[in-house]
């Protein structure tokens, strides 16, 4: 049979490692929360970079015509 001292040092115990696990869940819980953010971010971060890129490539198509229909109608 437990002893009365063993069973309020066995409770003394259980309340601390159950007061490190809610510390530890709500550390995780921010932890998951800063990852989401930090996923929103990088979603914005390539959705401007894809559009930067299509500019580009607008750009250099653009430059490469004008170019090449110079040098097929330049004047004599």
């Amino acid at each position: 049979m437990i002893k009365e001292s063993e069973r309020s040092a066995l409770e003394e115990r259980m309340a601390k490692v159950e007061g490190i696990l809610e510390q530890m869940n709500a550390r995780l819980n921010h932890l998951e929360s800063d990852v989401s953010a930090i996923r929103q971010e990088i979603s914005q971060l390539r959705a401007e970079l894809h559009t930067d890129v299509r500019w580009i490539i607008g750009f250099v198509v653009g430059a490469w015509i004008t170019l090449m229909l110079t040098l097929l109608f330049r004047w004599r």
